[in-house]
């Protein structure tokens, strides 16, 4: 290890992911150091977390609260912005060794496309850039020498079982887990009249409201195969997913001679994040262990796509290609928060991204432009054919 801090820039710290990588920059201060911060609208903790952590620089988003956050650190050396622009432009800063994403949603994408021609080494928690752009974004990432590490417990999991083969070509398929979230035993009847407040009830893990809806309509288990796709290089065939209470099992890798792999731990995002800003080091921490005299089942069942549509959506988008994974993206976020405001009901969400898929413009080989254009305008169709259902 070298002597000198790794410089590492948080973009979405007052969110799960970003609140977990403090912790863990806490917990090793001679690695690592806080060189940004950046936040949506929660002002008020990213106040908290740059006055602890001293970066060199924070941003929020919402430019109404940029005079909050200059004047409650007007006493302290931080350089202070705001806007979505001035976000993407602090990934790209010399001094930054690695960038978080850990942004929600579309907001990621400008920022990764920043931090990549910067060629820096991106910490990616955010799968919607990838589900969006997965070809861009690889292409870049091959033409400027960024690397792009998943913070994914699953994607983390998968790449960690990939470490030390050899070529994609051995890999005879990707086992992605999915714990099956909140609803996993209940009927189609059931579901049309579930709560909010029981949605974001996830079992096993502790998520931000947008990622444990997405978790519960297993939109988010469809998201992180068209991420594993981009990420690992292996066609959609070539990733199964299969249902798995407990989370032990992150994810697991079969190889052509029928060999499987597995990455196992407790349900704790600490340590992909770790991984992630260590790699290829590994190093001690008092994470929590598994207990295999307390933990003593393991289970596994397939994904009933009937019930959870959203799976067999994200499959369609990933095989039609071009912009149609933007399109499924924007549709989600946009009946997301529509649930989460309670202007949908549950099975509601997937009926309506269902049908925008059927409306879609499609645009076989989308650029950067492309993309805006298409999340603006699928944006707008779904709040209309929301509004002409209420």
């Amino acid at each position: 290890m070298s002597d000198s801090k790794k410089q590492i820039a948080i973009l979405g710290s007052t969110g799960s992911i970003g609140t977990q990588a403090l912790q863990v920059i806490a917990d090793y201060p001679e690695r690592f150091g806080v060189y940004a911060l950046t936040a949506n609208n929660n002002v008020e903790l990213l106040i908290e977390q740059a006055r602890k952590f001293q970066p060199e620089a924070v941003a929020i988003a919402n430019e109404n609260l940029y005079f909050r956050l200059k004047e409650a650190l007007s006493d302290l050396p931080i350089k202070v912005f705001a806007g979505d622009e001035a976000i993407a432009q602090l990934a790209e800063m010399q001094t930054i060794d690695i960038v978080l994403i850990a942004l929600v949603g579309y907001a990621g994408l400008k920022p990764t496309i920043n931090a990549v021609k910067a060629g820096k080494r991106i910490a990616l928690a955010n799968k919607e850039t990838l589900v969006v752009a997965g070809e861009l974004i690889g292409e870049l990432t091959a033409s400027y020498h960024a690397s792009i590490l998943p913070v994914d417990s699953e994607h983390s999991a998968i790449f960690q079982c990939l470490n030390g083969e050899g070529n994609s070509a051995e890999v005879e398929k990707i086992i992605l887990t999915a714990s099956g979230g909140p609803f996993r035993n209940k009927t189609l009847k059931e579901l049309e009249t579930v709560t909010v407040a029981e949605a974001l009830k996830h079992p096993n893990w502790e998520m931000g409201a947008k990622i444990t809806i997405d978790s519960a309509t297993m939109m988010n288990k469809g998201f992180e195969v068209m991420e594993a796709k981009w990420l690992f290089g292996v066609t959609a065939d070539k990733i199964e997913v299969v249902v798995h209470p407990q989370s032990i099992v992150h994810s697991m890798v079969q190889f052509v001679d029928g060999a499987v792999k597995a990455q196992m731990g407790v349900p704790d995002m600490r340590l992909p994040i770790l991984y992630a800003f260590t790699y290829p080091e590994r190093i001690p921490t008092n994470f929590p262990r598994i207990d295999f005299g307390v933990c003593n089942t393991l289970t596994f069942e397939k994904p009933d796509v009937t019930r959870f549509q959203n799976l067999s959506l994200a499959y369609f988008a990933l095989d039609k290609g071009g912009n149609m994974p933007c399109i499924l993206n924007a549709a989600n976020e946009v009946v997301v928060e529509a649930f989460l405001n309670n202007r949908l009901k549950f099975l509601q969400m997937s009926n309506i991204i269902e049908t925008i898929l059927s409306k879609a413009f499609f645009i076989s080989h989308p650029s950067y432009e492309d993309f805006v254009q298409t999340d603006a305008m699928t944006r707008q169709l779904t709040k209309e054919l929301i509004a002409n259902r209420s």
